[in-house]
């Protein structure tokens, strides 16, 4: 039973995921992350389906694993940060609402900048050869 609950959401998180390619408001990473958590607790054959996908080696493996994420890649995540931090503000005007996201939001400038600059570490292959 809970194998196939997790196939399940498995399935319902791709497939939000993949909205999420095309919907800006939806995040693509989130969604993967989590198909692959529920894939690899219910399924060797869809887990590795999809960790082989084009998807997850553009959505996960490059932009978040290895952090090769180009400039306007960069510029596409903060404008969509922006916006579904933004909406908020526009329908509820409550100044301290307002200054909790946009503090939210620069933690999010900040902490990401700070991420995809950082080196990633080489690893044992990497050192032993």
């Amino acid at each position: 039973m809970k194998k196939i609950l997790y196939i399940a959401l498995g399935c319902l998180t791709f497939g939000l995921g993949t909205i999420g390619i095309f919907l800006p408001i939806l995040p693509t990473t989130i969604f993967y992350l989590l198909t692959a958590f529920f894939w690899m607790r219910s399924s060797d054959y869809l887990y590795t389906k999809f960790i082989e996908s084009a998807y997850y080696q553009k959505y996960i493996q490059e932009s978040i694993v290895e952090k090769k994420i180009t400039p306007l890649g960069r510029v596409k995540l903060f404008v969509t940060l922006f916006v579904v931090f933004a909406i908020p503000c526009l329908i509820v005007r409550n100044p301290f609402m307002t200054t909790t996201l946009a503090i939210v939001y620069l933690v999010h400038f900040i902490g990401l900048n700070v991420y995809f600059n950082k080196k990633k570490a080489p690893s044992l292959e990497e050192t032993n050869e």
